[in-house]
Formats: structure tokens, sequence, C-alpha cells
């Protein structure tokens, strides 16, 4: 077992896994409200990837993620307000109201998305990587996938330019199993995802990713070399407890699965942790629990109260050639 961070640390990564844990819930009430509206993926049982990676980076370092990103954008720096105004569909979100879940943005803070289509963020990762390199400046670019991702044509080719070149990138895979509903075992021929990195010539590890210290040590480790100029991968084997969308009839999976998995909660497990370590009490905990929602119902309703985009801005950002 990873030895745990330091106290104020540790009991910072346990406070912002709460955060993110009720951002989804609520997010998930709300969608079934309508508040929310479009595809709206959940990463409830995800948490301590985010967390652990996010505690080890700089305001400037650069983060492009999936569009299961919700908690990447939080711990980033992107206020819960604008994230919820975005998925509400209103003008104060941070994406104008345009992207909604799947397109969170935000340049103030270097979160460049938030990215719809599987493996479409990897080249754009390393090209950040490759602008901070080329500048001579030792910020970290941070891409954050799943391993469905790694089947597409965008992995390889990212993966050969990052080794080639020797970008500064820090890719982190996480591993939920399911690639839509799609499982591991049935898409790759190898699922030791690490080796297929390595194969690139690439530092490349595997971690628990439903353990927050074990993240946080590992990102720590991993970015120290991309800080010195270097590409590195990190496999994060992780669950997710609720279905790939909204959407999703979730046909491919036993409930028994998700449950033998729930016992490794990352936050109940680390809250454990934590309480043995005498680090925290429960009332500590709950103020935690109680800070977060808190945090949401204050998103929720400066969300609610938000402006829609006015039908004459319908042509901004939209471009078009005018044929001869």
């Amino acid at each position: 077992m990873t030895e745990l961070p330091p106290s104020e640390v540790s009991k910072q990564l346990l406070g912002d896994m709460i955060r993110i844990r009720v951002m989804e819930e609520r997010c998930a009430e709300l969608y079934q409200q309508t508040k929310i509206r479009g595809f709206l993926h959940l990463a409830i049982g995800e948490e301590a990837i985010a967390t652990g990676v996010m505690h080890r980076l700089e305001p400037e370092d650069a983060v492009l993620a999936t569009y299961r990103e919700h908690g990447h954008a939080l711990l980033k720096g992107v206020s819960a307000k604008a994230i919820m105004a975005e998925m509400f569909g209103m003008a104060e979100g941070c994406s104008g109201g345009r992207g909604g879940s799947m397109h969170l943005f935000d340049a103030g803070t270097r979160f460049y998305g938030g990215n719809a289509i599987v493996g479409g963020h990897l080249p754009v990762a390393a090209g950040l990587g490759l602008a901070e390199k080329l500048s001579g400046r030792h910020r970290a670019t941070v891409c954050f996938f799943g391993e469905g991702a790694m089947a597409e044509g965008e992995f390889h080719e990212t993966m050969n330019l990052a080794a080639l070149w020797d970008i500064p990138t820090l890719f982190c895979c996480e591993n939920n199993l399911y690639a839509m509903g799609t499982s591991l075992e049935t898409s790759e021929s190898e699922t030791n995802l690490s080796v297929k990195a390595a194969g690139y010539g690439i530092p490349a590890w595997t971690v628990d990713g439903m353990d927050v210290a074990a993240v946080y040590d590992s990102a720590g480790r991993a970015l120290t070399t991309v800080r010195s100029g270097a590409p590195v991968f990190i496999e994060l084997r992780t669950y997710r407890y609720r279905a790939h969308s909204m959407f999703d009839p979730e046909l491919y999976r036993e409930k028994e699965e998700i449950e033998r998995w729930k016992i490794q909660d990352p936050i109940m497990t680390f809250t454990r942790r934590l309480t043995e370590a005498g680090l925290v009490d429960d009332d500590a905990v709950e103020h935690m629990w109680e800070r977060a929602r808190q945090e949401m119902e204050e998103a929720i309703a400066f969300a609610d109260a938000g402006t829609l985009e006015p039908i004459e801005d319908l042509g901004r950002h939209v471009y078009r050639r005018e044929l001869a």
C-alpha cells in the first residue's frame, strides 16, 4: 500500500474527491429533471485519478481530457458555477453554453477540453507539449483518455512522435475496463496497456486508479520526468459505477460486478485510512461533504439564473468560405 501523502495534502485529496462525487451525483439528478440535456457521462468511482494527478500540477500546466471531464475541469480551477452553467446551456458557462457536458473549455486555467472524439485530443496534447519544448518552457501537458482510445490510430501516431521528439507530455490512460459497452478483453489482444505504450520506448507503468495516494505518488514521479523533457505513460486501472452515459441501457455487465468494485470505492477506502491514521474524524469528513454540497447548490442556483445566448449571436464563431 502506498504511503499516505503529508497530512494537509491527504485532507485536500479527500476533500476534492468528495467535491467531484457530489457534483457528479447532482448532475445525474439534474439530468433526470431535464435541467441538463444532451449527453452526460459521469465519472462516479473514478474520482481518485483526476484528484491525484491534478494535485501534482502547476497553474501553468495544460490539461486535456475526454468527455468524462467534469472533475478534471473543477480541479484545474474552472469554477463549479461556470461548469454547471455550461451544462445548463447558459451563456455564463465556461464554453458560452455552446459545448455542454462534453466540451468544457477554459483557456484561462489552461484546460483545453473536454473532447467528444475518442482519441482526437491525443495529437493536440502532443502539439501543446511540443510548443512548450520549442519555447524553452518547462511546463507540463497532461492528457487523459480512456482505454478505448488505445485502439485508435491517433494513439499510436501520438506515442510514436512523442518518443521520437521527446515531447514533454504525461499520457494518463483511465482504464475503466469498458470502452462504452465493449470490454477490454474482447477488444485488445494485449490487456496490459502499459506494455503497449512501452513498445514505443516511452517510460510506462500501471497504477491502482482506485487509490488516490498511489495516483498522487505516481503522478509526482511521472511529472518529474516530463518536466525534464520526456513523455511518460501511466495506465490507471479504475471503474465507473454508472453506465457509459445516461442513455446507456448497460446490458454488457452484471450488477454483481459493479458491487464488487464498490468495495474498493476511492472515497470510502481513503476516508478509512485517514481516520485510522488520526488525520480526520467523522465531524471533519461530514464538514467536507457539507461544504461540497453547498458549493454545488450555489453553482446550480447560478446556472438556474443564467441567460440563454441571444438568437442574434447564433452566427458567432461560425465560419464559411464564399465560393467563387
